[in-house]
């Protein structure tokens, strides 16, 4: 099985200068949104549209010009990752799957000052999911209070998402399907982490750009390839974030 890992497009809070601006859910910005078309076509079409002036290694990105062959495609619950998931699921012809347990590390909330401190958010509710993405598949457990019922979130928790998600995936291992999943930059971190059977806590970090693409190959045997991370060869130089 081969999955394809991919990073959400620029979100609203990626673009800040004063994290304290920040938003609990926030939306892609313009540039987010044509990074996530640029990389919608690129997985449809295999084609490097912007091709860079050096590649590691002298070999194509893609596979023959072909596209990827994805035959899945999930996507986390946050809309930064739904948005993105939106034109990749037209490109592609599949309908993307909300997947509640591969959403960034802390969940939805926001600090609200020291008289207030830090709330948790629901998160996007069932019917404005199903009215702004029609065509995606939404598990029940997304209802009219949202998704998220917690705080922040702490690291071990985000790190046992992290270890069922990976379990998950080792199970997938004898098919041949190739699968996307559209996640968040720290929790990309841990999935890895828990896919390599790494410690949970340490410093080491897998840097992942805004609508990058690594590929992970699970194998029948327990083999695990990792074959590459955050290729950006479908984005011009002044569209990486």
């Amino acid at each position: 099985m081969d999955l394809y890992l991919i990073r959400h497009a620029q979100s609203y809070n990626n673009a800040l200068p004063d994290e304290r601006e920040r938003v609990c859910d926030p939306d892609l910005t313009d540039l987010g949104r044509r990074q996530a078309e640029l990389l919608a076509i690129h997985l449809a079409t295999g084609r490097d549209l912007h091709p860079q002036p050096t590649r590691p290694w002298n070999v194509p990105f893609s596979a023959n010009g072909h596209g990827y062959g994805i035959q899945r495609l999930f996507t986390s619950a946050m809309r930064r990752a739904l948005q993105t998931a939106r034109p990749i699921g037209r490109a592609l012809g599949l309908r993307p799957e909300v997947w509640l347990d591969i959403h960034e590390h802390g969940g939805i909330w926001l600090d609200h000052g020291p008289e207030i401190g830090i709330l948790g958010h629901g998160g996007i509710t069932r019917s404005e999911l199903q009215a702004g993405f029609p065509d995606y598949l939404v598990p029940d457990e997304i209802t009219e209070e949202g998704w998220w019922h917690g705080g922040q979130e702490s690291l071990e928790a985000a790190a046992g998402r992290a270890a069922r998600v990976a379990a998950t995936l080792r199970s997938w291992a004898p098919s041949d399907e190739k699968i996307a999943i559209i996640t968040h930059g720290a929790f990309a971190t841990l999935l890895l982490r828990a896919i390599l059977g790494e410690p949970v806590v340490q410093p080491v970090y897998y840097h992942l750009d805004n609508a990058s693409i690594s590929l992970i190959r699970f194998r029948a045997n327990g083999e695990i390839s990792v074959r590459y991370l955050n290729r950006l060869d479908h984005l011009p130089p002044d569209m990486i974030t």
